[in-house]
C-alpha cells in the first residue's frame, strides 16, 4: 500500500504546481492544486461495501448536519425572493402570462409542500423587487458558504475563500440558477405553446396535461443535474475534473427527485400541521432544504472517494505496467 501511494503521489506532483513552504521545509502543493491523496476518507479497496461505510461513517459526522442545517435556514430565506425575481422576469420583462404560469406549475413540481402558499404571497411590486434582491445576494452567501467549506473538506482544501471572493463565486452561481430556472420555464411555456397548436387549442384533456406535465419534470430534473453539476464542479477551492461530478449530478439530481415523491407521502405521517400550526409550511420546506443538504453532501463525498479511488487504481496500473 505504501508503493502504491508513492505512485499516486509521482503523478498527482506531475500534473500540478508545487510550492515550498519554509515553515516545514518539504514539498507540498498549493491551496488550489490538493494532492488528491489528502482527500478523506481514502477508500483503499474496490467495492460497494467499503465505500458504503466510509459515507456512512462521513455522514454521521456532527460537521455534516450543521452544514445542512445552515444551509436549510439560507434556503428558506432565499426561496421567496427567488421566486419573486422569477415572477418579476415573467411578467415586467418577457410579458409571458404563459411563463408566469409555467413559473407557478415548475414551483409546485419542485417543491414537496408549501408551493402554493408561496405563490399566493409572492407579489412582484417594486419595492417588494428592490428588497428580494437584496436579500437574494444576502442569502445566496448564507447558502453557499457552509457547502464551500464543507466541499473544501471532502476534497482536502485547506483554505477557504475569502469574504470577497466567495461573494463572487455565490452570486455567479445565484445568477446560474436563476438561468437554469428561467430557461425550464421557458423551454416548458413554448412546449405548451406548440402542443395547444398541434392539439388545435383542445388544451382541457388527459393527453395534452400528461404530455406537458412530463416535458414540466423532464425541465425539472434536468435543472436539477446541472444545479448540482454547478455546485460540485465550482464550488469547492480547486480545480475538480468535469468527470469526476458528472455521474454523481446525474445520480443525485434522480435520487433527489424521488426522495422529494418520498417525502410528500410521508408528509401526513409528520403531521407537523398539528404541531407547528400556521408555520407547517416552514419547518416542512426547512426539512426537505435540510435532506437535501444532506444528499447533496452525500453526493459530494462519493464523488471525492471515488476520484481518489480511480487516481489509486490508475497509479497501480501505471507501476505494474
Amino acid at each position: 500500500m505504501s508503493s502504491l501511494f508513492s505512485r499516486r503521489e509521482q503523478i498527482s506532483h506531475a500534473r500540478s504546481q508545487i510550492v515550498r513552504t519554509p515553515e516545514a521545509g518539504e514539498m507540498e502543493l498549493a491551496p488550489t492544486a490538493v494532492p488528491i491523496e489528502t482527500v478523506r476518507p481514502v477508500v483503499h479497496r474496490v467495492g460497494w461495501w467499503p465505500a458504503t461505510k466510509a459515507l456512512a461513517k462521513y455522514m454521521t459526522a456532527t460537521e455534516v448536519h450543521t452544514y445542512a442545517f445552515s444551509v436549510a435556514a439560507n434556503v428558506i430565506l432565499s426561496l421567496f425572493p427567488f421566486v419573486v425575481l422569477l415572477l418579476t422576469l415573467s411578467t415586467r420583462v418577457f410579458h409571458s402570462p404563459a411563463m408566469t404560469v409555467v413559473v407557478g406549475d415548475l414551483l409546485r413540481s419542485l417543491l414537496p409542500t408549501g408551493g402554493d402558499m408561496i405563490l399566493r404571497n409572492a407579489h412582484p411590486q417594486k419595492g417588494t423587487q428592490i428588497f428580494s434582491i437584496v436579500m437574494l445576494f444576502v442569502s445566496s452567501t448564507g447558502v453557499f458558504l457552509p457547502l464551500e467549506v464543507a466541499l473544501n473538506e471532502v476534497w482536502g482544501v485547506k483554505k477557504n475563500r475569502n469574504y470577497l471572493h466567495n461573494q463572487i463565486v455565490s452570486t455567479g452561481l445565484a445568477f446560474a440558477v436563476g438561468a437554469l430556472a428561467m430557461a425550464s420555464v421557458a423551454m416548458s411555456s413554448a412546449q405548451r405553446s406548440v402542443m395547444a397548436w398541434l392539439f388545435l387549442g383542445h388544451t382541457q384533456n388527459i393527453v395534452f396535461t400528461f404530455i406537458a406535465d412530463g416535458v414540466l419534470k423532464f425541465c425539472a430534473i434536468i435543472a436539477s443535474i446541472l444545479l448540482f453539476f454547478l455546485i460540485y464542479w465550482i464550488l469547492p477551492n480547486r480545480k475538480i475534473p468535469a468527470k469526476a461530478v458528472i455521474p454523481t449530478s446525474i445520480v443525485i439530481g434522480i435520487v433527489w427527485e424521488v426522495a422529494k415523491y418520498i417525502y410528500v407521502i410521508c408528509l401526513p405521517m409528520l403531521d407537523f400541521k398539528t404541531v407547528y400550526g400556521p408555520f407547517q409550511y416552514s419547518v416542512g420546506l426547512m426539512m426537505w432544504s435540510f435532506i437535501s443538504g444532506l444528499l447533496l453532501l452525500a453526493g459530494a463525498h462519493f464523488s471525492a472517494t471515488h476520484y481518489a479511488l480511480s487516481v489509486a487504481v490508475e497509479a497501480k496500473e501505471t507501476g505494474a505496467a
